[in-house]
């Protein structure tokens, strides 16, 4: 499977590298508007090859994404310390106002995967621009804050973080939802597995653990200016169960008629990820408070998603 990778920054390359290691597809493309840091990028992941897969990693323009079966967009301005991800918005719809429709005349059927913050509206304004189906249009979405979620739990139950089943719902930003009351392992809920283990979750465990999921990108970010080997890892994975037409179940952002009452908006939900992009969402069983703050969530997305849509003249 040929994948194409537009943005070859921080994202974009970790997400490339990342292929190499998951021994992804038989060929990996990479293109960006500075065209020597694309082609520098590609060279060193291609150094990396004999010690992974038998991939060839090239960069060019958007012609060299003819016939690509997954294109991955990771193109537009980094989050700044103390920028929130919606911040990002207005700069980075114009970004792909530009990128779009040159990925879709080089390869019309590719599934886009889009990694650009804020990304749930950033998938968004892809779907709007694209005109494709919802499930051929897919954000990264909190895929991320899930695996964060999952493993902070586990730490504190001391069980392997692949034994975890939990998710982040909502905005991958400040207002996501951590899905306390469908968290379990081992088929039995955390709270009970807590109790059993002597290893209890009170309010200042959850405390600490919806803070370090909520506050890990800011935390990153003010440290070395961006985050990209989570996510690269991340992409990695969407991409394996695409390429393999797995039915995963993964949380990933798709524009949706409606969530928890919001109408025409793209939130993260748990989500079955095949070979043509998302085939079915699930919407968990959610307590009242959750549903209250699965909605305030999606309305923010709402919110951006339609100054989005003007920027656009939609």
């Amino acid at each position: 499977m040929k994948i194409g990778v537009v943005g070859a920054g921080a994202v974009g390359s970790a997400a490339a590298f990342a292929l190499i290691l998951r021994e992804a597809g038989n060929e990996v493309v990479l293109v960006d508007r500075n065209a020597d840091m694309a082609v520098a990028q590609a060279q060193d992941i291609l150094h990396a090859v004999p010690f992974a897969a038998a991939t060839t990693v090239s960069a060019g323009d958007y012609d060299a994404l003819d016939d690509a079966k997954l294109v991955i967009l990771t193109a537009g301005v980094n989050q700044q310390p103390g920028e929130s991800r919606l911040d990002l918005l207005s700069r980075n719809v114009a970004v792909f106002a530009e990128i779009v429709p040159a990925v879709l005349r080089a390869a019309p059927a590719a599934v886009l995967l889009v990694a650009t913050n804020p990304v749930d509206v950033m998938a968004q304004v892809t779907t709007r621009l694209a005109k494709l189906p919802p499930g051929r249009v897919i954000g990264t979405g909190t895929i991320l804050d899930t695996a964060r979620f999952r493993a902070l739990l586990a730490h504190h139950l001391q069980i392997s973080a692949l034994s975890v089943h939990a998710y982040v719902l909502g905005e991958h930003g400040d207002s996501e939802v951590l899905h306390w009351s469908g968290a379990e392992a081992g088929g039995v809920q955390v709270d009970e597995l807590a109790r059993q283990t002597g290893r209890l979750l009170g309010p200042e465990v959850r405390r600490r653990i919806d803070e370090g999921v909520r506050q890990a990108a800011h935390r990153i970010i003010a440290g070395k200016g961006y985050t990209n080997y989570g996510i690269g890892a991340g992409i990695a994975r969407i991409e394996r169960a695409i390429r393999r037409d797995e039915r995963t179940i993964m949380t990933c952002s798709v524009l949706a008629d409606e969530v928890a009452g919001v109408p025409d908006v793209t939130v993260s939900l748990p989500r079955v990820v095949a070979r043509d992009g998302v085939v079915d969402t699930l919407l968990p069983a959610l307590t009242e408070t959750e549903r209250a703050e699965l909605a305030r969530s999606a309305g923010i997305i709402k919110e951006a998603a339609e100054q989005a849509d003007r920027a656009l003249g939609l």
